[in-house]
């Protein structure tokens, strides 16, 4: 009301004012009143886009229920996802509907439909009614999917004060505010886009849209950040450790980098001019429970980044298996509480389990603004508060195995493997062997230019650090690894890659014809390692190649030809030898 012509949404040269965008948000609202009602789950299969934000708003608008399911869940997840919770309405592209939608009433939305990730069309489909749908809580501003255990996702209900709760600890440590420009760069089926979306339309910022490549290659990134004028930006964990492995350039712009969603373990290097903090936070908890500024010069850069102390509204303890709080400096579950809390779960079973009362004499905010604390949250992450209150991550509880009856945490192991200065990251998962035997696998990842250390060497190093149960049967080094969708390191891939009958994919079709199809057979060879082959009519995509790799890919042929692609051009090309025809066109018109 105050500012309607500020930028609201900006996309390249494509800019949206805050009057334009509310006028989008009504039409969303107008076009579903009568169909959905407050407290209805909207799926929305949308990429970022200024669509995205408009739909967002217009369904708190309505009152009904955000849930981001992002712009391509796939057709069976899509269909069991609604089905199981009763979803009566989705908005995205009709070609991506699942056929209870296609066959329903549909309704078209004026939406833009230009910028980097727009859809060519975007429809609200409705669906035949569910039977018995799970009960949507009193409240619920968004849902949003974890993975469970059992490979259903868990709906997480978050309550509108929830979200205002962590949005106003947010803006305490960021400072955000008109002129801002904040990344939306987050995938739209990960929870913290949600942080990235609010935090700027309320505090009158402008949410800046990225183009699909820079959320895989660090240069790329760096160049649109300096492009667009980002002065805060909100990174997944892998991605920041790539950017913050090369040189930093010159941001004059960006004051604030918030990394989180994984186990960080870099630290910034004193170049690095924007401020950086490492968040942590559960959807259960709103997204984001703790932060902390990392400060090289003045901290421990010998032990990976703490997570922090709680933002403003929100309660921590540390806790033992029976749910007493632990000292200071011994490790135990992380238990949340405050007023940043969800709802629960859309299983009330599954609330029941997770959500439990608090340890005694836990105070802090709660959600109606009292300083009483009625239930915690139990994490099942493994933590260490220091004597200065910060928590330091340690693993996950449910990620411990047992080796010959010695209960192990893997990120202790992962933890000794990247004492070695040539180490970048290791990562560690268990194995049950024909034989019912567990043994634990490393995968280890050398810092990019240094010589891969033997592995027998490895094995010695962590020796000093571990008990013998806990030192890993068997070492792979890696020169990526393979993400999930939530950008975490996915340990089943792994495994499954490593598999003792998972035979590598032969080499294909005619060999290489010049030394610039070596070239490029040699370098992707080295790039997918794990002894995959791949020929010259194969993808890279195909091969296995993940989102880091091809950013690896990249650097590593600029390094060779002296010829700098664009991670466009490496997804347009059909196969290898394309891939090297155009190396070859590049270099004789640069």
């Amino acid at each position: 009301r105050e500012t309607p012509s500020a930028p609201a949404v900006e996309d390249g040269e494509l800019s949206w004012t805050y009057a334009e965008l509310a006028q989008q948000a009504e039409h969303v609202a107008d076009a579903l009143r009568g169909r959905v009602a407050p407290g209805d789950l909207v799926g929305v299969c949308l990429d970022r886009s200024v669509a995205l934000v408009a739909v967002a708003v217009g369904l708190a608008r309505l009152g009904a229920v955000y849930l981001p399911l992002g712009p391509t869940p796939g057709e069976r997840r899509l269909a069991t996802v609604t089905e199981r919770l009763g979803v009566p309405c989705l908005i995205g592209d009709p070609g991506l509907l699942p056929a209870a939608y296609r066959a329903g009433e549909r309704q078209a939305l004026a939406l833009p439909t230009a910028g980097a990730n727009a859809a060519g069309q975007v429809t609200a489909a409705f669906g035949p009614a569910a039977a018995a749908p799970p009960a949507v809580p009193e409240g619920t501003f968004y849902a949003v999917l974890t993975s469970g255990s059992t490979g259903t996702p868990k709906a997480v209900a978050v309550g509108g004060g929830s979200l205002a709760s962590m949005l106003r600890g947010y803006a305490e440590r960021i400072g955000s505010g008109p002129g801002d420009r904040h990344s939306l760069l987050v995938g739209v089926s990960f929870d913290p886009h949600v942080k990235e979306l609010w935090a700027a339309l309320t505090s009158g910022a402008a949410l800046s849209v990225p183009p699909e490549e820079v959320r895989w290659d660090p240069d790329a990134l760096t160049d649109w950040w300096r492009r667009a004028g980002v002065t805060v930006a909100v990174l997944p964990t892998p991605l920041a450790e790539s950017v913050f492995a090369r040189p930093w350039p010159a941001l004059p712009a960006l004051r604030h980098l918030v990394v989180g969603g994984d186990r960080l373990r870099t630290w910034p290097a004193p170049e690095v001019t924007a401020r950086v903090h490492n968040a942590y936070g559960p959807a259960e908890a709103t997204v984001m429970s703790t932060m902390h500024a990392l400060d090289a010069g003045r901290e421990d850069t010998g032990t990976p980044p703490p997570i922090g102390s709680p933002v403003a509204g929100v309660a921590v303890c540390v806790t033992d298996d029976e749910g007493r709080i632990v000292p200071r400096g011994t490790p135990g579950e992380l238990r949340i509480g405050g007023a940043g809390l969800s709802l629960g779960y859309l299983d009330r079973e599954l609330t029941a389990r997770r959500f439990v009362a608090p340890p005694p004499g836990l105070t802090g905010p709660d959600a109606e603004g009292g300083t009483g604390i009625d239930r915690v949250y139990r994490t099942g992450d493994r933590v260490r508060m220091r004597a200065d209150g910060v928590l330091e991550f340690l693993g996950r509880m449910d990620d411990q195995v047992k080796v010959s009856g010695v209960r192990i945490e893997p990120a202790e192991v992962e933890a000794a493997f990247e004492h070695d200065p040539r180490i970048r990251r290791a990562v560690v998962a268990a194995r049950t062997t024909g034989e019912g035997v567990v043994e634990l696998i490393a995968f280890v990842q050398p810092h990019p230019g240094q010589e891969p250390p033997a592995a027998a060497e490895l094995v010695r190093g962590v020796r000093d650090w571990l008990p013998a149960q806990a030192v890993p049967a068997v070492v792979r080094q890696v020169t990526d690894f393979p993400l999930d969708t939530n950008g975490k390191v996915d340990r089943a891939a792994l495994l499954a890659a490593d598999a003792p009958d998972a035979a590598p994919a032969p080499a294909r079709g005619e060999g290489p014809r010049s030394a610039t199809e070596q070239l490029v057979l040699r370098v992707c060879g080295e790039v997918l390692g794990g002894g995959t082959e791949i020929g010259l009519d194969g993808s890279f995509r195909d091969a296995g190649g993940t989102s880091l790799a091809a950013a690896r890919l990249l650097a590593a042929l600029e390094e060779s030809c002296g010829v700098r692609l664009r991670a466009p051009e490496l997804l347009r090309q059909p196969d290898l030898r394309g891939l090297a025809a155009l190396l070859d066109a590049r270099r004789a018109t640069a």
